[in-house]
């Protein structure tokens, strides 16, 4: 049975989620342990990181993060590093952690979400809305805005 977290209450789990996040995207170690430790001070809403479990086992994960590497600073808080493990897809952990995401901010007084992507359909089915086109840093094509206003 999966279970999403969130990091902030089991700190046990940072360094094993830093290296995890580490080995899915290409971003470096030290920035993930950099951001859970803020996240786990608890000192404001964002960053936030949270985990899909299975036991003793990361099925998927993601954060909330200020910017997600992409030139609209003022598009934020920003969700980033989504990802599910190939063996636990198309059991809808994504949703259930998209839905996990926005009713924990939502609580933290956040308004609105934002996701930078180039899936064209998915983050639809979850109720985020294709905003613009905006430029990721180092990037020279503009990739999906989405955004997700939490009510």
């Amino acid at each position: 049975m999966i279970q999403i977290v969130k990091l902030r209450e089991h700190p046990e789990l940072a360094a094993s989620a830093a290296e995890w996040f580490n080995q899915k995207w290409n971003v470096p170690l030290e920035a993930y342990k950099e951001s859970i430790a803020a996240c786990l001070k608890q000192e404001s809403a964002v960053p936030q990181w949270y985990l899909a479990m299975e036991g003793d086992s990361i099925a998927g994960g993601l954060g909330v993060i200020e910017n997600d590497y992409h030139s609209r600073k003022d598009l934020t808080p920003n969700v980033c590093a989504v990802y599910v493990e190939e063996s636990y897809r198309c059991r809808g952990i994504a949703g259930r952690m998209l839905n996990f995401v926005c009713t924990d901010m939502k609580e933290k007084g956040i308004a609105a979400l934002y996701l930078l992507t180039d899936h064209t359909s998915f983050y639809e089915r979850y109720g985020w809305e294709f905003l613009c086109m905006v430029l990721g840093d180092g990037e020279t094509e503009p990739s999906r805005m989405y955004v997700h206003t939490l009510h």
